[in-house]
């Protein structure tokens, strides 16, 4: 994977030291992990994919690091955006705990410009300056307390991208991991190979964006050269760390709906991950700057899941769209409906506590 930045130094921010001096009062401001002195002023940003480049005085690409001195800081410790006890089907994950709730979390900005982006408020919001929307100081010990307060058996980093904040998820995974609680990325998969191996011991689920297997949907509608690094990663998070992989496609009409780009991207997901990894997907709706793309018909979300199933996959699951099986969880072998889901509501119908189907013992890739 290249080490090289992909991007140009006039996407960066300045940084004024009002901004700074009032992150570090508020307790957001942490002296970032990752960081590598190139010469000069200069630091590069090894949390992510971008590998920002960050001269003094100027903020990275995602807006949540800052080079203050020629030391690279975060601005996004203990910030939160959002918080919920949420089930863990919402994130999708369906094969690990079913049924369990998920105390999840989110901050500010990302290092994608999904022009589609669900969660742009927050996702496009400039981390630097101090937000009304957000509640700051909330430290690793709060989070494990809520996720317990709350009856959750799990926490989760969600709604904007985990990948960015890496000092903060990783304290906390940390911690809850001695709690007892398993851990969540909810993420576009731009992390890089040190992010990954820094969290891995101590993540559990990774719950993967594959946008499309066409570089060129990644240039225009997300900023990204290439698919390519996003899925080393996920295979990276599978071979090395053993993290339970659940894959999202968010089908977008005229973007990566042709039957070529599915197909590429099941048969990937079945070939590298295993044909017992879940993929999800999932009904686009027009939002942010894609609003005149109609949403995703019914039609190509059954279409896709047939696809899935024909590359190999054992477990295809329809998103956004009210459908009275497509989010069941079946024995491939023998039929047995081994999982309900109606909603956000679960029920275990025919499966083992070991996650396999009741009648005939297969395994169904689902840790209970």
């Amino acid at each position: 994977m290249s080490r090289d930045s992909v991007v140009d130094e006039s996407e960066l921010m300045e940084v004024s030291e009002t901004e700074w001096r009032a992150l570090s009062e508020e307790g957001a401001l942490v002296e970032a992990l990752l960081q590598e002195k190139t010469g000069g002023d200069r630091i590069r940003c090894n949390i992510c994919q971008r590998r920002c480049s960050i001269p003094a005085g100027k903020a990275g690409y995602c807006m949540t690091k800052i080079n203050v001195g020629g030391t690279l800081y975060t601005t996004i410790y203990g910030v939160i955006s959002s918080a919920a006890a949420d089930p863990i089907e919402k994130k999708p994950v369906f094969h690990y705990k079913p049924g369990s709730l998920a105390y999840s979390v989110g901050s500010l900005g990302c290092n994608f410009r999904c022009v589609f982006c669900q969660n742009w408020q927050i996702s496009f919001a400039d981390a630097v300056q101090p937000s009304g929307m957000c509640q700051s100081g909330f430290t690793p010990e709060d989070l494990v307390r809520s996720a317990q307060e709350t009856g959750c058996d799990g926490v989760a980093w969600t709604y904007n991208e985990p990948a960015i904040w890496l000092n903060y998820t990783l304290d906390c995974a940390k911690l809850a991991k001695k709690a007892g609680l398993y851990t969540v990325y909810v993420t576009n998969g731009y992390a890089t190979e040190e992010h990954l191996d820094t969290i891995g011991p101590y993540l559990d689920v990774y719950r993967v964006d594959i946008k499309s297997m066409s570089d060129e949907f990644y240039r225009q509608l997300i900023k990204v050269p290439s698919v390519a690094g996003i899925l080393e990663m996920a295979e990276r998070a599978k071979r090395r760390w053993g993290m339970h992989i659940e894959c999202v496609t968010n089908i977008i009409p005229t973007w990566n709906d042709t039957e070529e780009n599915l197909r590429r991207t099941a048969r990937w997901i079945a070939e590298t991950l295993g044909e017992l990894t879940p993929w999800h997907v999932t009904r686009f709706f027009p939002y942010a700057k894609l609003q005149d793309v109609p949403p995703t018909p019914a039609e190509t979300l059954n279409r896709a899941a047939k696809i899935g199933r024909d590359e190999g996959l054992k477990f295809v699951y329809i998103g956004n769209l009210a459908t009275p099986t497509g989010q069941n969880t079946y024995c491939y072998n023998d039929g047995t409906l081994a999982v309900e889901r109606i909603g956000y509501h679960t029920r275990l119908t025919g499966i083992t506590p070991a996650g396999r189907c009741a009648t005939d013992g297969t395994d169904l890739n689902i840790v209970m």
